[in-house]
């Protein structure tokens, strides 16, 4: 396919304000693509670069290049050469970068070229892109869409489901099963306000610890034992100390959810940057594991002994869960079996109150007759956290004065629209210690696409979990409502863009 095409509906794509429409596009070009083109073409139409950085700074973005005046080049061959120009490293390497990103813009015609420079600044973004493109693929393949999102699900990923189902027809989805050693999206909770709203919602159910650490998914085959993150990384070597511990259970084959946390001598939780630093360290793993230690809790049970667990209750999980984990690595938690109770909601109350006093950021409160949602933010998960937050996106910074001369301070913060656009919320440079103004300087230079000696501008891609008081309306920023008195907690790595809270969950926050 020529990235022509690609660019062209790319645009049309973004003007289109109807999902249905999205979709009819899509799967057009679905139609069009050969197969081992669409995992390419699905991540390009999103904005989003599968060899992740490629060492391409703005600046180098900014140079004019005389376009050429014919379409020549592939969707592959492209892919392949911004893959090329990414390996680059080593003396001269920023030099060879751009003469090569020159050669590739030079080949380029100039619609290509506006959607090249797009989405090597992020600029290309395309709102909840991936849940229209699993509709247009069924589209496109005579496939049911719910089969096609399991499928996703269990994959861990849209492209190679794309591959196969337009290589091999609809029959080739009974192929993607949860397999130990592939790692699946996990189920992610929605909020509630209180103790008592959830368990009104939810009816039976259990109350659970919600731990501030790091989400895993672990897979055990045999004496093989693979640890991965929310996001799908594998960071088995970084947290030796989880693997052998999982070693030791008694089981063969199995895949359990849960998190680790780094505790103090106290048993209390470090703080979260702790825990994400260790869990983020490469190096000298094993001076890091003695600084640092982390221990897991786990809280759900997706597969045993090759059966799949997925669409059992979370009491039947559970019970798989308690038959492979000591207790004291499962999460804490309180069965309320009858919600008209009102010893049970007293007792539920008691527990969140002694899970915040332990030091944990909140509680969950889960279905007891729900499955496992794997990639979906369930209504049957609910989160209570004492504290107003927000998963915001880093739009901009501004640099520093006095001692955070040469630090990029304040922060602009956004929120996700429907259309994948960013409204910003308002600023704040509270709650940022050295550590991390130093930490966020280099990483958003790094996403940089303007500095006017002010303001940097820069790809919308840092999420940071802001704290705030309260909100109010507000006729500067675009939505009419602003946060009062906001402060940065952590900045989330772990998260991507498209993972933080919208509009909507704002615009029904303000009271």
């Amino acid at each position: 396919m020529l990235l022509a095409r690609l660019a062209h509906v790319s645009r049309e794509v973004a003007a289109a304000s109807a999902r249905t429409r999205k979709t009819a596009l899509l799967a057009g070009l679905f139609r069009e693509a050969e197969p081992d083109d669409v995992p390419v073409v699905i991540p390009y139409l999103a904005g989003r670069l599968p060899q992740g950085r490629l060492g391409i700074g703005w600046s180098a973005l900014r140079v004019p290049v005389a376009p050429a005046g014919t379409p020549t080049l592939t969707v592959a061959w492209t892919h392949a050469e911004l893959t090329a120009i990414g390996a680059l490293g080593g003396p001269g390497s920023q030099t060879a970068r751009k003469e090569r990103l020159t050669l590739l813009l030079g080949a380029a015609t100039e619609d290509e070229q506006h959607f090249l420079r797009g989405l090597l600044t992020g600029e290309v973004r395309q709102g909840a892109l991936d849940a229209v493109a699993v509709d247009a693929l069924a589209d496109a393949a005579g496939a049911p869409p719910a089969e096609v999102r399991r499928a996703v699900m269990l994959a861990g990923a849209l492209g190679p489901v794309a591959r196969t189902l337009l290589s091999e027809g609809p029959g080739a989805l009974a192929a993607f099963r949860l397999t130990v050693g592939r790692p699946v999206q996990p189920m992610l909770a929605h909020t509630a306000r209180s103790v008592a709203e959830a368990i009104d919602r939810l009816g039976p159910c259990v109350v659970e610890e919600k731990l501030d650490g790091i989400r895993v998914q672990v897979h055990r085959d045999g004496p093989r034992v693979g640890v991965y993150t929310r996001t799908l990384d594998d960071i088995t070597d970084r947290l030796p100390e989880l693997a052998e511990s999982v070693a030791a259970f008694p089981g063969e084959r199995f895949v359990l959810d849960g998190e680790v946390i780094a505790l103090g001598p106290d048993g209390r939780p470090r703080p979260f940057q702790q825990t994400a630093g260790r869990v983020g360290s490469r190096r000298d793993v094993a001076t890091a594991a003695d600084a640092v230690p982390v221990v897991p809790v786990f809280f759900d049970a997706l597969s045993v002994d090759g059966r799949d667990l997925l669409d059992l209750p979370l009491t039947e999980r559970h019970r798989e869960l308690a038959a492979l984990v000591p207790g004291p690595m499962r999460v804490r938690r309180l069965v309320v079996a009858d919600p008209a109770d009102g010893t049970g909601r007293a007792a539920a109350l008691a527990f969140s109150e002694d899970t915040l006093a332990r030091g944990h950021e909140g509680v969950v409160v889960k279905g007891t007759a729900a499955p496992y949602s794997a990639g979906r933010r369930g209504a049957s998960w609910l989160k209570v956290k004492p504290v107003h937050t927000l998963d915001l996106v880093v739009l901009a910074a501004e640099w520093g004065h006095g001692r955070r001369t040469g630090k990029l301070s304040n922060l602009h913060l956004g929120a996700r629209r429907d259309d994948g656009t960013f409204a910003m919320l308002g600023k704040t440079f509270k709650g940022l210690t050295d550590a991390m103004l130093t930490w966020q300087t280099e990483r958003l230079q790094e996403l940089a696409t303007a500095d006017d000696g002010h303001v940097v501008t820069v790809r919308p891609e840092l999420v940071v979990e802001i704290a705030y008081d309260g909100l109010q309306t507000s006729t500067r920023y675009p939505e009419g409502v602003t946060l009062r008195f906001a402060r940065v907690l952590r900045h989330r790595e772990d998260k991507r863009a498209e993972e933080a809270d919208t509009v909507a969950t704002v615009l029904s926050r303000l009271t």
